[in-house]
Formats: structure tokens, sequence, C-alpha cells
């Protein structure tokens, strides 16, 4: 070493990037799930970066699959970026709730599995006034529309702004 070289301190540099799921929708975790069909199981895993989930597996139609894999692809479908196992932050219970709250079935390991806590039953309330059932509808979540050229979500004009 010359006197011009230096010892400097490295520094690992880690993305700071965390996955929001909230753009997800049910439509996405669907086109995930027909990728990983089409591709089976250890190609998707392989061609997205993703080793095996220990124990969290999305069960849909009878078939089980790995939800964190097809989590992190709905997210690639949902926003154009894939979000990479990294991005979990080790706790996977987010990622269960949204894909519990998306309709779908998830297993969790036994050591995942969180003590239920005792609840005591409450007073039955009264009712305030009787409503139409009619009156209230269920919001659903609309399909978003996808670039059948680079899969990248479509904004409201239905013109991709990648590809024209």
């Amino acid at each position: 070493m010359d006197g011009g070289d230096r010892l400097l301190p490295r520094f690992v540099v880690r993305s700071l990037v965390v996955a929001t799921f909230s753009s997800v929708t049910r439509q996405h975790v669907l086109q995930a799930l027909a990728e990983y069909d089409a591709r089976g199981g250890e190609e998707f895993l392989e061609v997205y970066g993703f080793g095996p989930s220990r124990g969290y597996t999305l069960v849909h139609e009878g078939r089980s699959f790995d939800a964190r894999a097809i989590l992190g692809v709905a997210h690639r479908f949902a926003t154009g970026r894939l979000a990479t196992s990294d991005e979990f932050s080790g706790d996977m219970q987010g990622a269960v709730a949204i894909l519990r709250k998306r309709g779908f079935e998830v297993t969790e390991p036994a050591s995942a599995s969180r003590a239920t806590p005792v609840r005591t039953p409450r007073a039955p309330r009264t009712p305030r006034a009787t409503r139409s059932p009619a009156t209230r509808s269920p919001a659903r979540e609309t399909p978003v529309a996808i670039c059948p050229t680079c899969s990248m979500a479509l904004p409201a004009t239905g013109v991709c702004d990648d590809c024209g």
C-alpha cells in the first residue's frame, strides 16, 4: 500500500424500500397464482428470488402456494415493482393479514400462532333505529387494468405510460 491508500470502514447498505401492500387487490393475487401455476413452484420461486417460506401457505381451490412469493409477485402486478423477500421485514403477520383480507386462506406454522386473548362477553346492544339493509352496499374491489405488454398497472386514462 502506498501513502495514498487509506483503510476506510466498510458499510453495508441495505435497501430502505419497504413494500406496502395496500394497493394489492384480490385480482393481483389471482394473477400471481396463475403465473405460479404456469411456471411451476420451483421455477416461480427461482425466477423471483424467493426461497421456500417456512410454513406460510396460501391455500386456494384445494392447492397450496408459497404465501410470501405470491404476495411479492402480486405486489409487482399492482405497482410494477416486485416486493422482495427482504421487504417482508421478517414478520409475516402483516402479509398474512393482507391475504386474508383479500379472501384467501393462509396457514401458519405452529410456532407463529398467537395465543387468542380471552374475551369477556358484552351485554347485548339495543338497536337505535331500524335501517333497511338495502341502504348500505358493501364496497367491492374493482380489478386494476394491467398493460398486456409490460404488466404495469394502467393509469385512469387506460393508456400505459411506458408503452404508450
